[in-house]
């Protein structure tokens, strides 16, 4: 046993080495597939009859789309919430997409939580990780995470993979990532769903009021990680 422990220790840079080029190959194929899935969801007429002529299947393919993006974060999620909406309706679309993005963040948490770090600077740059500190050491952090989750417009990929590096227990985060997601999706489904019905006065209206409120939203999220951060 501790032979093969020396041995391990003696050639840990080797294994190391193989776990980077492993994790790099794996993003490089995330990527690569990822640009003609989001490219196939912004093209909603083509997706919601590609969706229809598989039933089930089609379904499930969308759930494993939305798994996926947030798996790779890099994939905007923005149209696969619309093609949600414009391919199911705006409710069946809410819950397809909420159920989708709940299983991927859950999939993000686990990945982080047996990876580390690692994992997550690979995908983010350290100054953005600096930036949620406030998350993982303020004695009301679950409210925190919470709040910041809900509010459209802000970074909820990285906030997922920020998670996994904290100890937040798994039925809190549960809450957390599906009940924070609800109020970017809901307007983004109903704009979708605007859109399948031909109502493009009210998916205009829908898609204004969402982008100002994104906007609102991610400068209030700036502004308060910056705070936060001069007063460390």
């Amino acid at each position: 046993m501790i032979q093969d422990r020396q041995w391990f220790e003696k050639h840990r840079k080797w294994f190391l080495a193989l776990a980077w080029a492993g994790i790099a190959a794996v993003a490089a194929l995330s990527v690569a597939a990822g640009v003609p899935m989001v490219r196939f969801a912004s093209q909603p007429e083509k997706f919601r009859d590609w969706i229809a002529s598989h039933g089930i299947w089609g379904d499930l393919a969308f759930v494993g789309m939305v798994m996926a993006q947030i798996l790779i974060a890099v994939i905007p999620g923005e149209p696969f919430e619309i093609a949600a909406g414009y391919a199911f309706g705006a409710w069946e679309g809410t819950l397809l997409y909420l159920l989708a993005a709940t299983l991927g963040s859950l999939g993000v948490f686990f990945l982080v939580r047996r990876f580390g770090r690692p994992l997550v600077e690979l995908l983010f740059p350290p100054e953005k990780l600096r930036w949620l500190r406030f998350l993982k050491t303020s004695p009301k952090r679950e409210l925190l995470f919470l709040l910041v989750f809900m509010l459209p417009g802000t970074p909820k990929d990285l906030l997922c993979y920020f998670a996994g590096l904290t100890d937040i227990r798994i039925p809190v985060w549960l809450v957390i990532c599906s009940l924070g997601r609800i109020p970017s999706v809901i307007t983004s489904t109903l704009g979708g769903d605007a859109l399948g019905e031909r109502n493009y006065t009210f998916a205009i209206i829908v898609f204004a009021v969402s982008l100002a409120v994104s906007a609102v939203g991610l400068w209030l999220f700036h502004r308060v990680c910056a705070r936060r951060e001069r007063k460390k």
